[in-house]
């Protein structure tokens, strides 16, 4: 994905918590990605393997995205 075309979804605490994120995304058909993010989430931050991560997907899937994480965690 082009950083243009992308938006923020959520920003996870790990790699592995954007992966996991990401592959519920991806069983629903939205294609997605995640970043590093400078957003300061923790005071050990510099002390993990990675810190947060900007889970993205394209913007028209935005919505449907929210939904599904909203529905996840109930």
């Amino acid at each position: 994905m082009k950083s243009e075309e992308v938006a923020v979804l959520t920003v996870a605490h790990s790699e592995s918590e954007a992966d996991v994120v990401c592959g519920l995304l991806r069983s629903a058909g939205i294609k997605c990605g995640y970043r590093e993010t400078q957003a300061v989430d923790s005071l050990l931050e510099e002390f993990t393997p990675s810190g947060p991560q900007e889970v993205l997907v394209h913007p028209s899937d935005l919505d449907a995205a929210r939904e599904l994480l909203a529905q996840s965690d109930r």
